[in-house]
């Protein structure tokens, strides 16, 4: 992780400017943190002292099971905030979140800030409505699997994932965040390979065809 100093600093605050989300001088508090892909954000079960605003980049939310199973529970994009649950409740131990991709993000030490941001009616609106839209999102991702066959999700979750052209995530984190079998799973894994969406090299598969993708993706969004 880097944080960055000085004129790199001011640079990415000045273009990246979020001080109309608040009431107070924000930018007196904020830091600027960059995450390389697999760095952790936060490590699960630990609370974090920031409360992060991405301005950049994309994140996966992991939640260890007390039978000692990891699942993947939803992704983290540019302008999702990060850390809110810990800045409105006092206990709260945050479950773990890996960056994707490089992620920059502002981050507000909470130790610090606490008060004007829980004092700030206008922030407090933006973190409603941003709240709100996270439960519908939830709530829609859990509808996808009932009306959606698997193509459809599958394009949207490596577009979701995908590094520079490149998709690597474990079949078996797929098929828990997905609810489908391992087979069903490389089925149409093969299937995306044949039709030239994909191309498998290694471990590994790059994406060859991006419209095909977006298109199947598409039809999530315009159910």
């Amino acid at each position: 992780m880097e944080i960055y100093k000085g004129e790199k600093k001011r640079l990415q605050m000045e273009k990246n400017s979020i001080a109309h989300l608040f009431s107070f001088p924000v930018e007196e508090f904020m830091e600027v943190h960059e995450y390389q892909r697999d760095e952790w954000i936060i490590q699960e079960g630990t609370r974090t002292n920031f409360l992060f605003y991405v301005i950049e980049g994309k994140a996966k939310i992991y939640v260890t099971h007390q039978n000692g199973k990891v699942s993947l529970i939803n992704f983290i994009n540019a302008n999702d905030y990060i850390g809110e649950m810990e800045l409105l409740n006092e206990v709260y131990y945050t479950k773990g979140i890996q960056a994707l991709t490089k992620t920059i993000c502002f981050a507000l030490p909470i130790h610090r800030c606490r008060t004007q941001l829980m004092e700030d009616a206008k922030f407090l609106r933006e973190l409603t409505k941003f709240l709100s839209i996270k439960a519908t999102l939830m709530a829609a991702k859990y509808s996808q699997s009932l009306a959606f066959p698997l193509e459809n999700r599958l394009a949207d979750f490596i577009l979701q994932t995908a590094d520079e052209g490149i998709y690597k995530e474990k079949h078996v984190t797929v098929c828990d965040y997905l609810g489908v079998s391992y087979r069903h799973l490389l089925h149409v894994l093969t299937q995306f390979c044949d039709k030239g969406y994909l191309q498998k090299a290694g471990r590994y598969y790059h994406i060859k065809q991006y419209h095909s993708l977006y298109d199947l993706a598409e039809m999530l969004k315009n159910r």
